[in-house]
């Protein structure tokens, strides 16, 4: 009896199961994927390059060259879970060390992530069902703490002194690490800005960077004028990016890894710290948040408040107060604080 009550439960859900699909347009062979249709790796990756933003595909294109070089030719589903992390721990081991690495961590994180963006593109094309998508199964690494620290201000100013009397731009080479200094904005900041994002009434910048924090950014009018400058001398359009090089050619993120090769050349602590334009992110917004309070230094950065608890969302900071800041770290006077006067110096390029 048991047994024709499982035998007649199974044939109904199979009957139920064939009538949901005859809804749906569909047969039970559409929910096989043909091998025919299965796709390589050297078919797949420059179908998701192509849909990458610059900044993400900047990230991930490495992982991508290295999945190419491995296994162009190998289909989709062939890898397994174990195949991945055999990948993963050769990207780990290769990893390049110094005072600012996390033990590889960091770019285990980024080949997964890279993995996962291929298969996820597979799976909303229907090529691999979501069970057998061996990226879903890759753990990421527990995140170490960053060793990333604020620049102290003597070191920084010996930074900024080689950059700009060394190399074959020094002129261009200031200019980027003093917006930086003065903004704290990433690399990818300094990338997106136009001379259309200029506003010297107000002496604002309009940054568009990660996770659209989208923003104005308070300026000092020393580095406003530099900026005009640059785009007059320089010749980029109006919506075109502003920072380039002499002839007019817009720079890419190899500027900034020269900038620190060339800097690091006169200054051995710097290649062996590891530091990067990041630090000069770290060291803004530590003095900021020092002299200031979390939530001026939230706002300078483009933080959201909603990841920071429900107390930041009553103790929020305005564009005024990160004018403040900036008038202190500078020593200038802001149009957006003209009662405003500097009584003190931070870690400034000047």
């Amino acid at each position: 009896m048991t047994e024709l009550t499982s035998s007649s439960a199974s044939a109904a859900t199979v009957a139920a199961a064939r009538l949901l699909l005859t809804q749906m347009g569909l047969s039970p062979a559409d929910l096989v994927i043909p091998d025919a249709q299965m796709p390589t790796f050297g078919e797949l990756i420059p179908k998701v390059r192509a849909r990458l933003s610059e900044g993400t595909l900047r990230t991930y294109n490495t992982h991508f060259d290295h999945l190419l070089a491995q296994w162009a030719d190998r289909r989709l589903d062939e890898p397994s879970k174990t195949d991945l992390e055999e990948i993963a721990s050769r990207i780990q081991a290769d990893a390049r060390v110094n005072r600012a690495s996390r033990g590889g961590t960091s770019a285990v994180e980024h080949f997964i992530s890279a993995t996962r963006c291929l298969y996820r593109f597979a799976e909303d094309t229907g090529w691999i069902r979501p069970s057998d998508n061996p990226a879903r199964k890759l753990a990421m690494p527990i995140r170490q703490p960053s060793h990333r620290q604020p620049i102290p201000s003597n070191q920084l100013t010996e930074i900024c002194t080689v950059a700009a009397t060394t190399g074959n731009d020094p002129e261009l080479d200031s200019l980027i690490l003093r917006l930086h200094i003065e903004t704290a904005c990433r690399r990818g900041g300094a990338l997106a800005l136009r001379p259309h994002d200029l506003d010297p009434d107000q002496c604002l910048i309009y940054l568009r960077e990660k996770d659209g924090t989208d923003r104005w950014q308070p300026v000092s009018p020393t580095l406003m004028r530099h900026l005009l400058a640059h785009a007059e001398d320089r010749h980029g359009p109006r919506t075109g990016q502003l920072l380039r090089y002499r002839n007019g050619r817009p720079i890419t993120g190899r500027r900034f890894d020269h900038i620190w090769n060339r800097v690091g050349q006169t200054l051995p602590w710097v290649t062996s710290q590891g530091i990067s334009t990041h630090w000069l992110r770290h060291t803004t917004l530590t003095w900021v948040e020092r002299t200031f309070s979390y939530a001026v230094a939230q706002k300078y950065a483009g933080h959201h408040s909603k990841s920071n608890g429900t107390t930041a969302t009553y103790v929020k900071s305005d564009l005024t107060e990160v004018a403040a800041a900036l008038a202190v770290l500078t020593g200038e006077t802001h149009p957006l604080v003209p009662a405003y006067q500097p009584g003190t110096t931070g870690p400034s390029a000047r």
